[in-house]
């Protein structure tokens, strides 16, 4: 009897290989008909399962069969490599990155951080790093480490602030992922292999690109939106005005993250992103880590706040029948929308709004841009 996992993962990568079809189309096909196993069922009727599809899926999808020898070979290589191949039904799969409306139905990751930690924390900037970035990124880590140690530090492994963030985050024993724009059968640049094969052991490598992939230019702005959507808030560290830390922002504010930049002279050439994102108030502008831990509900507390549950809620709080109604629903989720939070429980969207105001201000809940909300602890 076949593996169903691994045939789920076999259709979904050839899926994605589907030329003609994007991101957002493949994501819509799986959500629609429930797995990749589905759409290659019925590949042949598709039109009649999704009338409104233009004919060019259904040819698009027909060539699914010709895929899957490719992607066979793929995936025995992954395994060889103890590489994880994780479609985006799989438990293991970011799970804000699959909230996007364009998420990858495929990562390849070989690492030992979860992809679902309770907080993550995106790290971009300039390639050209000042001695200032260089202090603010030295410092900032630190005293992350030292509030809250659970978060996840994400970049992508470049030179100037990627690079220098992870490497903060190793020397403080926090986790760090790096998302490559390109396959785990290379790194790039190769100056930073010892950093990244540091990070298999305390955090990981993850890419959306199988083996083989040329390093291109538009495969680094590809992947900035992966830096971009499994993480609950992105930084920039030091940016000029133009730049792919300031894509990455971009991307994180479309998918209704937090973004936070730091502030820097006038004068200075890599401060000019920054202050033009905070002057037009796209971003929070970060002063300590204490900010940026208020701001997105984590606290400030010590290593055993963050490690607290919703569970502590019920017992530290009197909470009425609608307020554990919400917090049972909101659990496991890193975001919610309070129009869907409405339904979930009952409660009329004017009651709710008035509920969830109270909660908020005994600390329980924390508002997200984007009409969403989620627990705060």
């Amino acid at each position: 009897m076949p593996d169903i996992d691994k045939q789920e993962t076999l259709l979904m990568m050839a899926l994605s290989r589907v030329p003609h079809l994007s991101l957002r189309q493949q994501k819509i096909l799986v959500d629609t008909l429930g797995s990749a196993s589905a759409v290659w069922y019925n590949r042949q009727d598709i039109l009649d399962i999704i009338p409104n599809s233009h004919k060019r899926l259904a040819e698009g999808l027909r060539q699914m069969d010709s895929l899957i020898d490719g992607c066979q070979k793929e995936m025995q290589w992954a395994e060889s490599g103890q590489i994880q191949c994780i479609p985006y039904t799989d438990s293991r799969y970011p799970r804000r990155l699959r909230d996007c409306d364009d998420p990858p139905m495929v990562l390849f990751y070989r690492g030992t951080a979860d992809l679902n930690a309770r907080h993550i924390l995106s790290i971009v900037g300039t390639r050209q790093i000042t001695d200032y970035g260089r202090n603010v990124i030295s410092r900032l880590v630190r005293d992350l480490s030292q509030s809250c140690p659970d978060i996840l530090i994400v970049s992508g492994l470049a030179y100037g602030v990627d690079i220098y963030s992870h490497r903060a985050a190793l020397e403080n024993n926090m986790e760090t992922i790096a998302v490559l724009a390109h396959g785990l059968d290379q790194i790039y640049p190769a100056l930073h292999r010892s950093t990244a094969i540091q990070m298999l052991a305390h955090g990981g490598l993850l890419t959306e690109f199988p083996s083989s992939t040329t390093v291109d230019k538009f495969n680094f702005v590809q992947r900035n939106r992966i830096v971009a959507g499994c993480s609950d808030a992105t930084l920039v560290i030091e940016s000029a005005l133009k730049g792919g830390s300031l894509i990455t922002a971009e991307l994180a504010q479309d998918y209704g993250r937090e973004v936070f930049a730091v502030p820097g002279r006038i004068t200075d050439k890599y401060s000019a992103g920054c202050n033009k994102l905070i002057d037009n108030n796209g971003a929070h502008a970060l002063l300590d880590a204490n900010s940026l831990l208020d701001i997105l509900g984590w606290g400030s507390q010590k290593a055993q706040s963050c490690e607290s549950t919703s569970d502590d809620l019920f017992s530290l709080v009197g909470l009425t029948d609608e307020e554990r109604a919400i917090v049972s629903t909101l659990q496991g989720h890193e975001r919610y929308e309070t129009n869907k939070l409405s339904v979930q429980t009952g409660i009329p969207i004017g009651k709710l709004s008035g509920i969830l105001l109270s909660m908020e201000m005994k600390g329980l809940v924390h508002n997200l841009p984007g009409a969403c909300i989620r627990l705060s602890v």
